[in-house]
């Protein structure tokens, strides 16, 4: 979960609202949401809780529907409080919001990103699960806290973001009552999602002076790219303990293309920051199929 649920699918991405905002296609609180990416949030959590116990999900169906809106509550709230927070910087980075387009008030904005986060964590309440309340609420003060203030600092922010990313699996495990089942999933998406964002922040180091203080700009693009290369191969190490744990099927050795894939990527990463970027979201979306196919055989 994330200042929208980045998920392994990209909390930063709306560019399908970005397409058709000046056309007006897009209501404009459905553009402060960012409803694609709630949808995407949606499947993480869903996906999250089959990993975590298969077919058995047919047994949680009313508990996930609840999830559902916590995802959706969650990410309303946090993209909302994203576009408060960011109001002035998007008046250049991003005019087409709806605060600089003057079709959201500030406050309107601060409010509503208030009360998603607090019906999100209110409707984990009904789950009955303390785990999953728990996990929605540290996921409330890690995106309250990243906002408000870990996104200027660097390598805390890049961490947040994929504490959170890892959250999305944790919370569809959470859910049915497994959260022990998907521990390693969710280790190998942070792991991975910092090496990452790291890649982002060297990608964009030009445009983010006077911004931000990214870790790039802190210790240099170099350092900065080993750091983020360490995180590239930590992820696919971790990934061979299921087959020495013999937790999935044979099918989970698709993981091995993109841990090849990360291997790759943390070799790139030194010279075009933008590719390593790319495909390390390729690879984190083939290890998530191997995850599930592990799961069916």
């Amino acid at each position: 979960m994330s200042s929208s649920i980045n998920i392994i699918f990209d909390i930063r991405n709306t560019n399908y609202f970005n397409r058709n905002i000046i056309s007006g296609k897009v209501n404009k609180y459905l553009r402060l949401f960012r409803f694609g990416n709630g949808v995407m949030g949606i499947l993480g959590v869903v996906i999250g809780a089959f990993i975590a116990i298969g077919f058995d999900i047919q047994n949680y169906v009313p508990e996930l529907i609840a999830a559902c809106f916590v995802v959706i509550a969650f990410i309303a709230g946090g993209n909302s409080l994203n576009d408060y927070i960011d109001r002035e910087i998007d008046l250049t980075g991003h005019p087409d919001r709806p605060i600089p387009m003057k079709e959201i008030a500030p406050r309107t904005a601060l409010y509503l990103g208030i009360s998603g986060l607090s019906i999100a964590v209110i409707i984990s309440f009904f789950l009955g699960n303390l785990e999953t309340t728990a996990t929605v609420l540290i996921a409330a003060l890690l995106m309250i806290g990243y906002e408000t203030v870990l996104k200027q600092r660097g390598f805390i922010g890049n961490l947040t973001i994929a504490i959170l990313t890892g959250m999305v699996f944790l919370f569809g495990a959470s859910v049915v009552n497994h959260v022990e089942s998907n521990y390693i999933i969710a280790a190998m998406a942070m792991l991975v999602s910092v090496g990452r964002e790291i890649a982002k922040d060297i990608e964009d180091v030009a445009s983010d002076k006077g911004e931000r203080k990214t870790l790039p700009m802190s210790i240099g693009v170099k350092n900065a790219s080993i750091i983020a290369s360490i995180f590239f191969i930590a992820g696919p190490v971790l990934s061979i303990w299921p087959i020495l744990d013999n937790t999935f099927g044979w099918m989970y050795c698709i993981v091995f293309v993109a841990d090849a894939i990360f291997i790759y990527v943390s070799m790139i990463v030194f010279k075009d920051a933008h590719k390593a970027e790319k495909l390390a979201k390729i690879a984190m979306m083939i290890a998530l199929v191997a995850f599930i196919l592990g799961v069916i055989q």
